[in-house]
């Protein structure tokens, strides 16, 4: 098949396994060819490795897994900025032991905001985009 056009574009993703919670994000070299019967088609290179289109059926790497929510880049990586920050603010070794409190009568809703010791996790953060 010999080419007769062929234009390249740069595009990066983020990737969240809705099976494990494990995210990524990859770049790609996106190749737009023509051949010589006028019938385009899509080379996808990542590292200049060619690999399969990452919009068809993308594969978690950490489990497997085949349900794999797309975004815009920057959304992995922005999560784990703010969880290398949550930890990096955390205190060091044991926490100081605490008195038992008593109960209170108030009832608590359960959408009540976490305290600000929660540590989240990437799932946590997903959570609003699972379909029921």
């Amino acid at each position: 098949m010999s080419e007769i056009a062929a234009t390249t574009v740069h595009e990066a993703y983020a990737f969240a396994c809705m099976r494990c919670g494990h995210g990524w994000e990859q770049a790609y070299e996106i190749e737009h060819h023509v051949d010589a019967s006028n019938h385009a088609f899509v080379v996808y290179k990542a590292d200049g490795e060619r690999v399969p289109s990452p919009l068809s059926t993308p594969t978690c790497a950490n489990c497997g897994g085949h349900v794999v929510r797309i975004m815009r880049a920057g959304r992995v990586s922005g999560v784990q900025q703010l969880l290398q920050k949550s930890r990096a603010q955390a205190p060091a070794g044991p926490l100081p032991a605490q008195e038992p409190q008593e109960p209170q009568d108030e009832p608590v809703a359960a959408t009540a905001a976490p305290g600000g010791d929660h540590h989240w996790h990437l799932a946590d953060l997903l959570h609003p985009f699972h379909r029921k």
